[in-house]
């Protein structure tokens, strides 16, 4: 089963990473994507960060379809435990 769509949380600028949310049934998962993983995906070198919202929903779906094969395969990191996609992920 993969997770459904839920909220984009906003870009953290000290981590450089945009934070969002998917849902699996009514249990919210957290997840983040790397601004250089977006910037690879574009091919372009450092997105202003006022730009990284609009950003992600051009990459949204590759980027949500990838959150969901590591929400599968268990691949949980931090405290608590969430998704965290990187470039090396998307690169598939």
């Amino acid at each position: 089963m993969t997770l459904a769509r839920g909220i984009i949380r906003g870009y953290e600028d000290d981590r450089m990473v945009l934070l969002f949310s998917m849902m699996d049934g009514s249990q919210e998962v957290r997840c983040a994507v790397s601004a250089s993983a977006m910037d690879e995906l574009e091919h372009v070198r450092r997105t202003p960060a006022n730009q990284r919202e609009e950003q992600f929903e051009r990459l949204r779906d590759r980027i949500e379809a990838c959150a969901s094969r590591k929400f599968l395969a268990r691949e949980f990191e931090g405290t608590p435990p969430g998704v965290i996609v990187r470039g090396i992920d998307l690169k598939a």
